[in-house]
């Protein structure tokens, strides 16, 4: 039998955090070796969306760990502990944290990136005023820059159009200047509408 029927079966096509049914997907939890049916859960979209920082954390929505926190398969007991990790300053979630158990080799694997050290917030770009950016925004340098490995001096109140966001890096944008790519600190530029 396949992975993803196993998981299937085993979850009866349900997200196994929220138990909606509505666009479920086989998802390997991180960090992994090897791929098995103790790693990998069916989520839904909206579960996804929030555990890999693509929308805001809902508390609300994962009022449902309180249930699946004591589920038997390693996969669902790591991320809830995450979970509920990044939602601590929720006097239910820190309530859940401490009635959980886990064993030491699934307490070391739910530790192992790091998610449970970060809060619910959804990692942003944001110029030098708070203002979201995005791929493709037009910003305004607030401060001139020496360009490193380059004799290219950015001038205050250049303006950089159709910006390029740096993934893993929510300080830094890409940005054309004078024909020359470069890479540019959020913090010294202003959004322009």
């Amino acid at each position: 039998m396949k992975l993803e029927a196993i998981i299937q079966q085993r979850s009866g096509n349900v997200c196994e955090l929220c138990q909606s049914a509505e666009n479920t997907k086989v998802y390997e939890v991180p960090p992994q070796d090897y791929t098995n049916e103790n790693n990998c859960v069916m989520l839904c979209d909206t579960c996804l969306s929030q555990i890999e920082k693509k929308a805001e954390l809902d508390s609300k929505h994962w009022n449902c760990l309180t249930t699946s926190m004591w589920s038997e398969v390693p996969g669902v007991q790591a991320l809830s502990w995450r979970i509920l990790n990044r939602l601590r300053n929720e006097s239910w979630a820190m309530e859940s944290l401490d009635m959980m158990y886990l064993d030491d080799e699934t307490l070391a694997w739910a530790k192992a990136t790091g998610d449970h050290e970060n809060d619910g917030s959804v990692d942003l770009h944001k110029d030098c005023n708070g203002a979201v950016l995005n791929t493709g925004d037009t910003v305004v340098l607030i401060k001139s820059l020496d360009v490193k490995g380059s004799t290219l001096n950015a001038k205050l109140g250049t303006v950089v159009k159709n910006i390029r966001l740096v993934e893993n890096n929510t300080e830094q944008i890409e940005g054309k200047i004078e024909g020359q790519v470069i890479v540019i600190l959020t913090k010294y530029v202003r959004k322009q509408n």
